[in-house]
């Protein structure tokens, strides 16, 4: 995989890169009780925090473990984030609060998950949701996910515990694609589904 800027188009969205001229649209985005409450995402999240988390995401892409797109329509205001954790295939999505009610969780799913088996070559792409996030399992079931029988995932994260079930989108194997290391899901970093969904 190459480190050029990355840019999917799909879906009436244009997926791109973060940049430093987002930190303050990052900030926005993320600095929410919602997206607190359902990631492991730094709470509060200010300018500081935007800063660690473009470096991050910077530094994860060269590596080629996790690729982090905004969400836009046009190429320029970022409305939400969706990433891929090319390690265990998982995806994870953020709409902010003001830009919710587009179906962008959904169209973003879609897009980031047709790269993924396409692609990125992934056979398996997955989804973490907790049972009790409708918005997301409904995102899940718009595209094509599906739950699996895996035995729950328990987390403690930011003083409280819950389970997370996983949601899979399988796609035929043909050459060239490979399958996601099950063993090491838990090794996922900040691919988890949020309330910011719709």
């Amino acid at each position: 995989m190459d480190t050029h800027p990355l840019r999917l188009t799909a879906h009436s969205l244009l997926l791109r890169e973060w940049t430093s001229d987002d930190l303050t649209a990052l900030q926005e985005l993320f600095d929410d009780p919602d997206v607190a409450y359902r990631t492991p995402l730094e709470s509060p999240f200010d300018q500081t925090a935007a800063r660690r988390y473009l470096y991050s995401a910077h530094q994860a892409r060269r590596e080629h473990k996790r690729i982090h797109l905004a969400i836009t329509t046009d190429g320029q205001q970022a409305m939400g984030e969706v990433l891929l954790n090319l390690t265990t295939g998982s995806i994870g999505y953020v709409v902010g609060a003001a830009h919710r009610g587009q179906h962008l969780a959904a169209r973003a799913l879609r897009t980031m998950t047709e790269y993924a088996h396409h692609t990125a070559g992934l056979t398996r792409v997955i989804l973490e949701i907790e049972p009790d996030n409708h918005p997301s399992v409904a995102v899940a079931r718009s595209a094509g996910f599906r739950l699996t029988d895996v035995k729950p995932e328990t987390v403690t994260d930011k003083g409280r515990t819950y389970d997370l079930l996983t949601w899979e989108h399988p796609a035929p194997a043909s050459r060239g694609q490979r399958q996601a290391d099950p063993t090491r899901f838990k090794n996922r970093g900040p691919a988890r589904s949020t309330p910011a969904a719709s």
